[in-house]
């Protein structure tokens, strides 16, 4: 029996990004399940008081999607007794040691050279869409998984943004959410407890300037546009939701139908 989470969020030291996404409405007047799928940042930073919250939660499956990056960087998850850890990495928006190390150490000139005139953003547009066409055997995976026996289950990348949103908005495009639902949830990523730290290395003010904040922003915002690339590159690909999840990720009616009935009230 899953454990129903509080009706208000919790709040939660070392973990970021972090909810419920239960309450979703479906094209068929239907809901997504209270307590059945959570998403967030990392968990390498939980605090004692954060675990408990999370063991509390009675969760099957973790699925980590950062690559060794970002576990060297961040850490690796805090272990939660008889939670089974699934790490699939997915490719981050922004990857490339190179890339993060201009994020962290560039000056003004480099960033303005990497990020201005809507680069930031075509980068991240651009990632969305690959995400979508070559990582169909992650998704599958994740999907097969949740009809057969991994909920409650808790997917979380980095920032818990771009690869653990991706991974979220199909899931629930496979469960049949309301599109508008699916990208509102994926906005909430913008609230500011909820945010990914920028780490820069230097500690300097003009590290963090209005404009290096700016240049940086496409990186760490959750927009609209982002999503909305996956969505048409569905459409694009495949024609249609449907015809992606049964050529593009093999997820059959009947795996659709275990997964509405293990995810949906």
């Amino acid at each position: 029996m899953t454990q129903q989470v509080p009706s208000t969020e919790p709040d939660l030291a070392g973990v970021r990004n972090f909810r419920d996404v239960g309450g979703l409405p479906t094209v068929d007047g239907r809901r997504v399940r209270h307590g059945v799928l959570f998403r967030s940042g990392h968990l390498a930073h939980a605090t004692e008081e954060d675990s408990a919250f999370l063991d509390s939660l009675g969760l099957h499956t973790i699925f980590d999607f950062r690559n060794a990056s970002d576990q060297k960087l961040e850490g690796p998850d805090v272990e939660l007794p008889g939670v089974r850890n699934v790490n699939l990495p997915l490719s981050d928006p922004a990857d490339g040691a190179e890339f993060w190390k201009m994020v962290r150490d560039g000056d003004l000139d480099q960033l303005r050279e990497l990020l201005s005139d809507g680069k930031g953003a075509t980068r991240m547009i651009r990632s969305y869409r690959k995400l979508i066409k070559e990582r169909t055997a992650e998704h599958s995976q994740v999907l097969r998984a949740l009809a057969e026996d991994s909920v409650p289950a808790l997917m979380h990348c980095a920032a818990g943004k771009d690869r653990a949103g991706l991974s979220i908005a199909v899931t629930l495009l496979t469960l049949g959410v309301e599109r508008e639902a699916i990208v509102a949830d994926y906005l909430k990523s913008n609230a500011k407890h909820r945010r990914y730290k920028v780490r820069r290395s230097s500690t300097s003010a003009s590290a963090y300037s209005p404009e290096v904040m700016e240049l940086l922003s496409p990186l760490f915002d959750a927009r609209a546009e982002y999503l909305s690339a996956a969505f048409d590159t569905i459409e694009e690909t495949w024609s249609s939701v449907e015809v992606y999840l049964e050529q593009g990720l093999g997820v059959t009616p009947e795996i659709r139908e275990r997964l509405r009935e293990r995810l949906l009230d």
